[in-house]
């Protein structure tokens, strides 16, 4: 990678005004390069640095799917026990007898839903290619993604609204995105009797130094935190967030799925903790190799797969995560592993070239297809 280009590149996208500024990191062994460009917000207030703190949106999934596999190796958890005895509002689901049925229309779960359901998206419930199905408008009446998690109820209130609403499919027969991630965060704090902002400090963000890493920014480090935005119809950003707003205690729901702060050297710990089958630094195992290689192998059939294009275009996942299973573009490498965040941001490791690939911005996604500056920010780290 050529940093030089890599800030050319992302200056234009700067002073083409689709973002107000990034961090770009990409490291290979010891070899790290960091590229920082425009500023923290719009008004240009300060210039973005290297430790600049963004709302991370869903590349908090890896991490919650590390923690959810950190209680199966202490015992806590097995991959096929059937979630019912920690969540048993999910004891007895019940499923459109078709994708397009209304939700009356349903007929029991088939089996229970597992551990593994949950941790590779095939739990019944998430979003689809079809948004407006009537079991997908039930699901987001209660997963309301264009409403930030302070708003949401407690983890408790929501687990009783969505067992209410009839899955999609039956468990393991689909993948499905997103809910599956936030019911994980909820296993992790009732399998541990902790918080999950606890469980996380304790287990994963204290051993790896991940300073920066939580579901609030205190005020001691709000002048880090950047300002969040979402796209226009006409390409200008809008203020969606600021420093001193959602962010500044932690929310009645914590979310696995998607309500983490970080910054780039924070996720570089933890991706390579993966690169590392699961040690840390100083030689402090968090995960077996076992864990890890089920985290970056591809669950899913070619049939799921491909019925999950929207999402995945074409790729696999794992746990947590996407993983790359065809070359489809210059960054596809197969066995390439991460996910992308709502609100800008992308976070890769390569474990066949030991590289890891980290994008922060503060402009937010419009759909599900990851945005011209990510393509771009990929190809460059690739080489391409």
């Amino acid at each position: 990678m050529s940093a030089p280009r890599l800030h050319d590149i992302l200056r234009q996208h700067v002073d083409r005004g689709t973002v107000p500024g990034a961090v770009a990191l990409v490291a290979c062994g010891d070899d790290v390069e960091v590229v920082t460009v425009g500023s923290v917000d719009t008004e240009g207030t300060a210039p973005m640095a290297r430790d600049s703190i963004f709302r991370i949106a869903s590349i908090t999934k890896p991490i919650t799917a590390a923690a959810v596999l950190t209680l199966v190796e202490d015992g806590v958890l097995t991959l096929d026990a059937p979630v019912e005895e920690w969540l048993p509002e999910l004891a007895k689901p019940v499923v459109v007898r078709a994708p397009e049925a209304p939700v009356e229309d349903v007929v029991p779960a088939s089996r229970p839903i597992t551990v593994e359901d949950l941790l590779s998206s095939r739990t019944g419930w998430g979003l689809s290619e079809n948004f407006s199905v009537p079991a997908m408008q039930a699901l987001l009446s209660v997963q309301q993604h264009n409403r930030p998690f302070r708003e949401w109820p407690d983890p408790d209130a929501w687990l009783g609204l969505l067992a209410q609403v009839p899955m999609l499919h039956q468990p393991g027969e689909a993948w499905l995105y997103g809910t599956s991630s936030a019911l994980q965060g909820i296993l992790v704090a009732r399998a541990s009797g902790r918080t999950l902002p606890d469980f996380l400090a304790e287990r994963i963000f204290e051993p790896l130094g991940m300073r920066d890493t939580a579901f609030e920014v205190p005020a001691a480090k709000r002048h880090r935190f950047t300002s969040s935005y979402a796209p226009a119809a006409d390409g200008t950003l809008n203020l969606t967030d600021t420093p001193d707003g959602d962010w500044s205690s932690v929310p009645r729901f914590p979310s696995g799925g998607g309500g983490l702060v970080s910054t780039a050297d924070d996720w570089l710990a933890f991706a390579r903790l993966l690169l590392n089958a699961g040690t840390t630094p100083d030689g402090h195992r968090l995960l077996s190799p076992t864990s890890v290689s089920r985290m970056t192998t591809n669950h899913l059939t070619a049939e799921q797969r491909a019925a999950a294009t929207l999402f995945l275009e074409g790729q696999g996942w794992g746990y947590g995560g996407q993983v790359d299973v065809t070359p489809a573009d210059p960054w596809n490498v197969p066995g390439r592993y991460g996910w992308i965040g709502g609100t800008g941001t992308t976070a890769h490791i390569t474990a066949p070239t030991g590289t890891v690939a980290i994008l922060m911005t503060q402009a937010g996604m419009t759909n599900p297809s990851p945005t011209p500056v990510m393509r771009d920010f990929w190809r460059s780290a690739a080489g391409g």
